[in-house]
C-alpha cells in the first residue's frame, strides 16, 4: 500500500471495524499481494490518449441508451435529475413510475431510443427467442419479433438464453441470440436480415452484446464447436459478412468494444486467458496480452491512456497500454492485481477511480486508475458467492451497484468508501439498468420498471 503511516493506520482501523479481525487479515494479505504485483515492475511510458469510439449517429445517439452500457459504452450517465432512492415489492413503492410484466425469461439489459425500449427474451429453455419492444413512456408492449427456429445451446441457469443486450442505431435493432443467430429488425418489428452461425456448444451459454462500429455490427463467440470460435463483422444495413476471424479460445461470454488509441482504432476482445486487439477494417489481429484467467465475462473500460480488463472468478485486473503489436504482455501492462476482480459485472471508471465489485465476496474496490494504487475496499451487504451480475452505473458523483437480489448500493464516487443508501426492488435482478432523461429502467426476473420522479 502507498500513503503516509497515518493514512494507512486510519484505513486499517476502519477496515478492522468493518470486516472483523479474521476477514481483515485475509483482506490485508490480498491488498499486500495486489500492491506488490501492481508495482513490481516499472510501468511502460504513457502512450496516446485512449477513449471509446463513439457509436454511430453521434451526437444524436448520446440522447438515448443505444446498447450495452449506454452511449459511452462504459456505464456513464450524462445529465442530472436521476433519483437515488427507490423501492418496490415490500410495502408502498417509492419513485416507481410504472411496472409491467415481461414475457419469457432473459437477462439482457434495456436499450432505449426515443419512446421505444427494447429487450430480448427466451421461452421453452431457449427453443424460442424474441426481440421485444415496449413503449418507454408507459410500458406497453408494442410488438414481439421471434428469431428463426434453431436448436438451443445448453445454458447455465444464471446465464439463460437471452443475456446479450441488443443494440440500436435508431433505424434497426440488432440482437445476438446464440444458436438462433444475429437478427436485425426495424422499429416496427419487421425482420431486415438474419445471420445463422449454426449450432454451437457454448459452455454455460452465450451472452455477447453486438457492437455497432461505423457501418458494421461486430460480434464474437468463443465455443467448443463444431465450428470455429470467431470474431466477425457484418454490414449493418444488409447483413453482408465483411470479415470473419477464427479464434483459438473455447470459453468466454464477453462483448467487444471499439477504442481509439491516438490515431488508431482497435476492436478489443477480453476473453479466455488473453486480451486481443483487432483491426476493425479487416479483422486482422493487432496485439495480444496474457494475464486473464479462463472465465471472462466483464467488458473492458478505458481511460488514462489504458484499457482495464477483469477476469474471474475473483481473478486479476489488467491495465494495458494499447497501440502495440504482437505479444505485448511484457511491454504494455502498466499495472495488474493478483485477484479480487469480478466474475460477471464489468468495471467502471469515474474520474481518477476504477471501481469494481468482487462478486464472489460482495466486496467493492476502488483503485487509482492511472497507477493501480488501492484507495479503498468495502463490503456491500452480506458476502454472497456470485451475488452480483449487473454492471455498475455512474451518475452525478455516485456509483450504483445492483446485486442479484435487486438491492442497489449507492456509493459516493471518491477517495473514501461511503455508502449513501440502499434501494430494494425485492426481485431477482441480473440485468444492468439503463438511464435516460432522468429515468432509470430496470429489468428484474419478471418485470420491467421505470424509476424516477413522478
Amino acid at each position: 500500500m502507498h500513503g503516509s503511516p497515518t493514512i494507512i493506520e486510519a484505513g486499517a482501523r476502519s477496515a478492522m471495524e468493518q470486516f472483523g479481525r479474521r476477514d481483515f487479515l485475509q483482506l490485508s494479505a490480498a491488498w499486500a499481494a495486489q500492491s506488490a504485483i501492481a508495482h513490481a515492475a516499472a510501468a511502460p511510458p504513457s502512450g496516446a490518449e485512449v477513449s471509446m469510439v463513439e457509436p454511430p449517429g453521434m451526437p444524436e445517439t448520446a440522447r438515448h441508451w443505444p446498447g450495452w452500457r449506454g452511449p459511452s459504452g462504459q456505464g456513464y450517465v450524462s445529465g442530472t435529475g436521476y433519483v437515488d432512492t427507490w423501492s418496490d415489492g415490500d410495502g408502498p413503492s417509492r419513485n416507481v413510475v410504472w411496472k409491467v410484466e415481461t414475457p419469457g425469461l432473459g437477462n439482457s439489459s434495456p436499450v432505449v431510443w426515443g419512446d421505444r425500449l427494447f429487450l430480448t427474451t427466451a421461452y421453452e429453455d431457449g427453443a424460442r427467442r424474441s426481440v421485444l419492444c415496449f413503449q418507454r413512456s408507459g410500458g406497453k408492449l408494442l410488438w414481439e419479433t421471434p428469431a428463426p427456429k434453431a436448436t438451443p445451446e445448453d445454458a447455465n441457469r444464471k446465464n439463460g438464453h437471452a443475456s446479450g443486450t441488443p443494440s440500436t442505431d435508431g433505424e434497426r435493432v440488432y440482437a445476438y441470440l446464440g444458436n438462433h443467430g444475429l437478427l436485425a429488425v426495424d422499429f416496427d418489428g419487421k425482420v431486415v436480415w438474419h445471420k445463422s452461425f449454426g449450432e454451437m456448444n457454448a459452455y454455460h451459454g452465450t451472452s455477447c452484446s453486438p457492437l455497432l462500429y461505423k457501418d458494421r455490427v461486430i460480434v464474437y463467440q468463443d465455443h467448443r464447436g463444431p465450428g470455429p470460435s470467431f470474431v466477425a463483422a457484418y454490414d449493418r444495413r444488409t447483413g453482408k459478412q465483411l470479415w470473419f476471424n477464427e479464434r483459438e479460445e473455447r470459453v468466454g461470454w464477453g462483448s467487444p468494444v471499439a477504442i481509439r488509441a491516438g490515431s488508431r482504432e482497435e476492436i478489443i476482445v477480453s476473453s479466455f486467458k488473453r486480451v486481443y486487439a483487432y483491426d476493425p477494417a479487416g479483422g486482422k489481429e493487432l496485439w495480444r496480452c496474457e494475464g486473464n484467467l479462463v472465465e471472462v465475462t466483464p467488458t473492458p473500460v478505458v481511460g488514462h491512456g489504458l484499457i482495464f480488463c477483469c477476469s474471474g472468478r475473483a481473478g486479476p485486473t489488467l491495465a494495458i497500454r494499447p497501440g502495440g503489436s504482437g505479444d505485448v504482455t511484457q511491454s504494455h501492462v502498466a499495472w495488474q492485481t493478483v485477484k479480487g476482480s469480478p466474475f460477471i459485472p464489468s468495471p467502471i471508471l469515474d474520474g481518477d477511480g476504477l471501481y469494481i465489485i468482487n462478486d464472489m465476496a460482495s466486496i467493492a474496490t476502488c483503485f487509482e486508475a492511472a497507477s493501480g494504487r488501492l484507495k479503498w475496499q468495502g463490503r456491500l451487504g452480506e458476502a454472497r458467492r456470485e451475488g452480483f451480475s449487473g454492471s455498475p452505473v455512474a451518475v452525478d458523483g455516485k456509483v450504483f451497484f445492483t446485486n442479484d437480489a435487486g438491492e442497489t448500493y449507492v456509493l459516493a464516487a471518491g477517495p473514501e468508501f461511503k455508502v449513501l443508501g440502499v434501494n430494494r426492488l425485492n426481485s431477482r435482478t441480473l440485468a444492468s439498468p439503463a438511464a435516460v432523461d432522468g429515468r432509470w429502467y430496470f429489468r428484474t426476473e419478471k418485470h420491467l420498471l421505470s424509476i424516477g420522479k413522478g
